[in-house]
Protein backbone atom coordinates (compact mmCIF):
# COMPACT_ATOMS: atom_id res chain seq x y z
CA UNK A 1 0.00 0.00 0.00
CA UNK A 2 1.46 3.12 -0.80
CA UNK A 3 2.19 5.55 1.62
CA UNK A 4 0.54 9.04 1.87
CA UNK A 5 3.92 10.82 3.11
CA UNK A 6 6.06 9.37 0.50
CA UNK A 7 7.32 10.80 -2.22
CA UNK A 8 9.31 8.55 -4.62
CA UNK A 9 11.83 10.18 -6.87
CA UNK A 10 13.00 7.57 -9.35
CA UNK A 11 16.60 8.34 -11.44
CA UNK A 12 15.91 7.61 -14.79
CA UNK A 13 19.63 7.97 -15.67
CA UNK A 14 21.39 9.48 -18.95
CA UNK A 15 23.49 8.37 -21.58
CA UNK A 16 23.86 5.06 -19.88
CA UNK A 17 27.75 4.69 -21.70
CA UNK A 18 28.81 1.52 -20.32
CA UNK A 19 25.95 -0.11 -20.95
CA UNK A 20 25.58 1.31 -24.69
CA UNK A 21 21.78 2.55 -24.55
CA UNK A 22 19.44 4.08 -22.54
CA UNK A 23 19.31 1.48 -19.69
CA UNK A 24 15.72 2.50 -18.64
CA UNK A 25 14.67 1.19 -21.65
CA UNK A 26 16.47 -2.12 -21.25
CA UNK A 27 13.77 -5.19 -20.88
CA UNK A 28 13.57 -7.63 -17.56
CA UNK A 29 10.53 -10.48 -17.60
CA UNK A 30 8.52 -8.23 -20.05
CA UNK A 31 8.70 -5.09 -19.02
CA UNK A 32 11.50 -2.16 -18.82
CA UNK A 33 13.70 -1.40 -15.87
CA UNK A 34 12.04 1.87 -16.18
CA UNK A 35 8.42 0.50 -15.93
CA UNK A 36 9.80 -1.74 -13.30
CA UNK A 37 10.97 0.54 -11.06
CA UNK A 38 8.11 3.29 -11.81
CA UNK A 39 5.62 0.54 -10.85
CA UNK A 40 7.91 -0.60 -7.59
CA UNK A 41 7.96 3.39 -6.42
CA UNK A 42 4.49 3.36 -7.23
CA UNK A 43 3.63 0.66 -4.23
CA UNK A 44 5.64 2.40 -1.80
CA UNK A 45 4.88 6.07 -2.56
CA UNK A 46 1.85 8.44 -3.07
CA UNK A 47 3.53 10.77 -4.90
CA UNK A 48 5.87 9.91 -7.59
CA UNK A 49 8.40 11.92 -9.70
CA UNK A 50 11.36 10.65 -12.33
CA UNK A 51 13.97 12.25 -13.10
CA UNK A 52 16.49 12.47 -16.16
CA UNK A 53 16.48 11.43 -19.82
CA UNK A 54 12.79 10.30 -20.54
CA UNK A 55 12.86 10.05 -23.97
CA UNK A 56 10.72 6.55 -24.65
CA UNK A 57 9.27 6.58 -21.16
CA UNK A 58 5.57 6.16 -20.66
CA UNK A 59 5.84 8.87 -17.72
CA UNK A 60 6.70 12.24 -17.45
CA UNK A 61 10.38 13.14 -16.20
CA UNK A 62 11.60 16.47 -14.16
CA UNK A 63 14.12 17.97 -16.43
CA UNK A 64 17.53 18.05 -14.69
CA UNK A 65 20.96 19.63 -15.63
CA UNK A 66 22.01 16.10 -16.62
CA UNK A 67 25.35 16.26 -14.29
CA UNK A 68 24.50 12.65 -12.39
CA UNK A 69 22.31 11.57 -9.85
CA UNK A 70 22.76 14.72 -7.51
CA UNK A 71 21.39 16.97 -10.21
CA UNK A 72 18.22 14.58 -10.78
CA UNK A 73 17.78 14.24 -6.94
CA UNK A 74 17.41 18.15 -6.22
CA UNK A 75 14.68 18.28 -9.07
CA UNK A 76 13.00 15.63 -7.46
CA UNK A 77 13.05 17.00 -4.00
CA UNK A 78 12.68 20.59 -5.69
CA UNK A 79 9.01 19.04 -6.92
CA UNK A 80 8.59 16.97 -3.86
CA UNK A 81 5.21 17.70 -1.70
CA UNK A 82 6.49 14.91 0.98
CA UNK A 83 8.54 15.42 3.61
CA UNK A 84 10.85 12.55 3.17
CA UNK A 85 11.49 10.91 -0.73
CA UNK A 86 12.59 7.51 -1.86
CA UNK A 87 15.13 7.33 -4.59
CA UNK A 88 15.47 5.04 -6.33
CA UNK A 89 17.81 4.05 -9.16
CA UNK A 90 16.27 3.06 -12.94
CA UNK A 91 19.35 0.10 -12.55
CA UNK A 92 17.98 -1.73 -9.27
CA UNK A 93 15.66 -4.06 -10.36
CA UNK A 94 16.15 -6.22 -7.31
CA UNK A 95 14.79 -3.62 -4.93
CA UNK A 96 11.62 -4.29 -3.01
CA UNK A 97 9.02 -2.44 -1.55
CA UNK A 98 9.67 -3.45 2.10
CA UNK A 99 13.64 -2.80 1.25
CA UNK A 100 12.32 0.59 0.23
CA UNK A 101 10.33 1.23 3.28
CA UNK A 102 13.25 0.54 5.75
CA UNK A 103 15.24 3.25 4.28
CA UNK A 104 11.94 5.73 5.22
CA UNK A 105 11.12 4.34 8.35
CA UNK A 106 15.12 5.10 9.33
CA UNK A 107 15.71 8.25 7.64
CA UNK A 108 17.06 11.59 9.31
CA UNK A 109 18.17 13.66 7.24
CA UNK A 110 18.81 10.76 4.90
CA UNK A 111 19.08 6.97 4.86
CA UNK A 112 21.32 4.82 2.88
CA UNK A 113 21.59 0.79 2.12
CA UNK A 114 25.24 -0.68 3.75
CA UNK A 115 26.31 -0.01 0.35
CA UNK A 116 25.06 3.13 -0.60
CA UNK A 117 24.70 5.90 -2.14
CA UNK A 118 21.73 4.18 -3.62
CA UNK A 119 18.82 3.64 -3.11
CA UNK A 120 18.21 6.24 -0.35
CA UNK A 121 15.62 7.99 1.49
CA UNK A 122 16.18 11.68 1.96
CA UNK A 123 14.50 14.76 4.32
CA UNK A 124 12.66 17.57 1.82
CA UNK A 125 14.87 19.83 3.81
CA UNK A 126 17.94 19.02 2.44
CA UNK A 127 17.44 20.04 -0.71
CA UNK A 128 20.21 23.34 -0.31
CA UNK A 129 23.28 20.12 0.28
CA UNK A 130 21.63 18.99 -3.69
CA UNK A 131 21.69 22.75 -4.93
CA UNK A 132 25.22 23.61 -3.79
CA UNK A 133 27.33 22.37 -6.43
CA UNK A 134 28.23 19.42 -5.37
CA UNK A 135 28.54 16.40 -7.91
CA UNK A 136 29.68 13.55 -6.27
CA UNK A 137 26.08 11.62 -4.39
CA UNK A 138 28.78 10.46 -1.35
CA UNK A 139 29.84 13.24 -0.65
CA UNK A 140 26.46 15.22 -0.38
CA UNK A 141 25.61 12.73 1.91
CA UNK A 142 28.65 12.90 4.39
CA UNK A 143 27.47 15.88 5.04
CA UNK A 144 24.18 15.03 6.01
CA UNK A 145 22.92 13.31 9.46
CA UNK A 146 22.51 9.80 7.64
CA UNK A 147 21.79 6.12 8.93
CA UNK A 148 22.96 3.04 7.40
CA UNK A 149 20.50 0.35 6.90
CA UNK A 150 21.56 -3.08 6.06
CA UNK A 151 19.53 -4.19 3.18
CA UNK A 152 19.75 -7.83 1.42
CA UNK A 153 22.82 -7.35 -0.90
CA UNK A 154 20.55 -9.63 -3.53
CA UNK A 155 18.31 -6.51 -3.42
CA UNK A 156 21.13 -4.41 -4.68
CA UNK A 157 22.04 -5.76 -7.54
CA UNK A 158 22.88 -2.97 -9.98
CA UNK A 159 22.55 -3.07 -13.87
CA UNK A 160 25.81 -1.17 -15.54
CA UNK A 161 26.42 -3.57 -18.26
CA UNK A 162 24.45 -5.68 -20.33
CA UNK A 163 26.05 -9.14 -18.47
CA UNK A 164 24.45 -7.78 -15.39
CA UNK A 165 21.26 -7.65 -17.09
CA UNK A 166 21.73 -10.76 -18.03
CA UNK A 167 23.16 -12.53 -14.60
CA UNK A 168 19.93 -10.47 -12.60
CA UNK A 169 17.60 -12.32 -15.51
CA UNK A 170 18.85 -15.30 -15.05
CA UNK A 171 18.59 -15.29 -11.23
CA UNK A 172 14.76 -14.45 -11.53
Amino acid sequence: MADQKLTGILLVGGSSTRFGSPKALARLGGETLAERAWRLVGDVCAERLAAGRGEGLPFPTLADEGTGPVAGIAAGLRAATNEVALVVPVDMPLLTADALRLLADACRDAAVAQTGPLPCALARRTLPAFEAGERRLGTVLEGLDTARVQLDEHLLANVNEPDDLRRIAASE
